[in-house]
């Protein structure tokens, strides 16, 4: 979903917090790059929609918390596939 900045924020930031989806996975969703939707739901929300910015803002930083988690499955379910 290009074009209107303001509003994909707004709805990349809603798929976020609604599926717990990583910036990763909304991009995917959106059509976007990564670096896209962080700008949208870390600067341009935080000026739009100040209480949907916290919001989204918990989501991901539970996210990154838990990246490590989720690199280690990665790598665990890539190496399984190669046995």
């Amino acid at each position: 979903m290009k074009g209107m900045p303001e509003e994909r924020a707004v709805l990349a930031a809603e798929y976020i917090i609604e599926n717990g989806a990583t910036v990763r996975k909304a991009a995917k969703e959106f059509g976007v790059s990564k670096s896209t939707v962080h700008k949208d739901v870390s600067q341009r929300l935080s000026r739009i929609n100040p209480s949907l910015y916290k919001e989204v803002k918990a989501v991901l930083e539970k996210n990154k918390m838990e990246r490590h988690i989720r690199g280690g499955k990665a790598t665990k379910e890539k190496y399984a596939k190669l046995r």
